[in-house]
């Protein structure tokens, strides 16, 4: 259902859902509230790029991607998971701005976000404004990188109206 869904001026339905973005190397944001889809659409677009495209996809809710990191870099196998992440098509940053970032986490995710620009795509879903982010990632000369990188060559969806599974729980008790 795409009546709550405000797509980027200039772009299709299509372009996203086939992943066409990805060509380009194009960056997705998708911000609304909890529960609007997000993190649907994101999967969705993963597995037709998979499918259609055979593209390679990595999917991560932002603190697991941030808690691999830490846990690479801890090992000394950052770099093996460096080189895992940059052979990838489209990476896929679920959840952004729920759980602020510990210094170190939110370093090795600019480094990640670093790497993909102008090489590979994002996507992010986030349910903050950008100029909230910097409760995310602790430094605002950080944060200020991190979205300048990501904002660029990007498409902002917005997604709005009541969550889906709080409309699905009325329902259920109607």
């Amino acid at each position: 259902d795409w009546k709550d869904i405000q797509l980027a001026p200039g772009i299709k339905r299509e372009y996203v859902l086939q992943g066409d973005f990805i060509e380009n190397q194009e960056n997705l944001i998708f911000y609304g509230g909890v529960g609007t889809g997000k993190t649907f659409l994101s999967t969705l677009i993963s597995i037709n790029t998979i499918k259609k495209k055979g593209k390679k996809v990595k999917f991560y809710t932002a603190a697991a991607l941030v808690n691999a990191l830490l846990e690479a870099n801890e090992k000394g196998s950052l770099g093996k998971f460096l080189k895992q992440i940059e052979k990838l098509d489209l990476l896929v940053i679920d959840e952004l701005g729920y759980i602020p970032l510990h210094k170190q986490g939110a370093e090795l995710l600019f480094q990640i976000i670093s790497m993909c620009y102008e090489a590979k795509s994002i996507i992010v879903t986030t349910n903050l404004q950008f100029g909230q982010w910097n409760n995310v990632f602790g430094d605002p000369i950080l944060t200020e990188a991190v979205i300048d990188r990501l904002i660029h060559h990007s498409h902002l969806i917005i997604f709005k109206g009541d969550s889906h599974r709080y409309k699905d729980s009325i329902s259920l008790n109607q």
